[in-house]
């Protein structure tokens, strides 16, 4: 459970720990006072991921993220420590992703870019820089800078189901609760897009699952794929209708039990 603490006792904690960043005891206090963010965050990023990643990895890197916020954090910037921490969190752990190699090459090399352009901005304004700030030192337009950060996300899934924890007073309210969701979908969608995708994978080698993971599930070209997976265009395409045929023979023969 985060620690409860008055915004005046906080703000005490902070001056203390910037005066000796070597006490473990005010560190504590304020990783336990952020936790919650951490578990939050690492819940959303766990929602799109394949079977396998286990969430208290991602909450694990989480923590260290959040530890090096603590220890770069400027107070004297006037920027709150939840806005400033956040990117820090998510950053740790699309890079402990990154380790396991759960994101494709592509989205690596566009998040990466991204991250890059986001610091330097940070850098020079002395805050987390807006999407404008960001557009303008890709020099392209707004809407384009919307593409290029859409394509460059790994992960994005919102649970409306979680709680929302921008500070204590909110601990028990949910993102639903506070967001207008126009585009809602039945959450059981989810479910059943996972199950078929491990289906329709299973008995698949690495390449062949990724051929139709960033085909239909991440809506690349075959040329991207090909990048990706450092083979010819033609031999993805190739493996790809190998595989749809593959597909269509196993469902054929599995038709009585759909049917059923």
């Amino acid at each position: 459970m985060a620690t409860k603490l008055s915004d005046e006792a906080l703000a005490e904690v902070w001056k203390d720990f910037k005066v000796n960043l070597t006490d473990q005891r005010l560190r504590n206090i304020l990783i336990e006072r952020y936790l919650p963010l951490v578990k939050y965050n690492a819940e959303r990023v766990w929602q799109k991921l394949p079977d396998g990643v286990d969430l208290n990895d991602l909450i694990s890197a989480g923590v260290f993220g959040l530890m090096d916020a603590i220890e770069a954090f400027d107070m004297e910037r006037g920027v709150k420590f939840e806005t400033y921490c956040v990117p820090r969190i998510r950053g740790a752990m699309l890079d402990e992703l990154r380790t396991m190699d759960w994101v494709p090459r592509l989205v690596r090399s566009k998040a990466s870019k991204m991250e890059a352009a986001r610091k330097r901005v940070e850098a020079r304004v002395g805050r987390p820089p807006t999407d404008a700030e960001l557009a303008a030192e890709f020099k392209v337009s707004l809407e384009e800078f919307d593409r290029m950060k859409s394509e460059a996300a790994a992960v994005g899934l919102v649970s409306l189901n979680k709680k929302w924890y921008e500070t204590d007073s909110y601990k028990d309210v949910r993102e639903v609760d506070i967001v207008e969701d126009a585009k809602g979908e039945d959450p059981t969608g989810g479910i059943q897009k996972r199950d078929i995708m491990r289906m329709v994978t299973k008995g698949l080698n690495r390449n062949e699952r990724l051929i139709i993971i960033l085909y239909y599930y991440e809506e690349l070209t075959m040329k991207e794929i090909g990048q990706t997976l450092g083979l010819s265009e033609s031999r993805v395409s190739q493996m790809h209708s190998s595989i749809v045929a593959r597909l269509k023979d196993q469902l054929q023969r599995r038709r009585p039990e759909f049917a059923a």
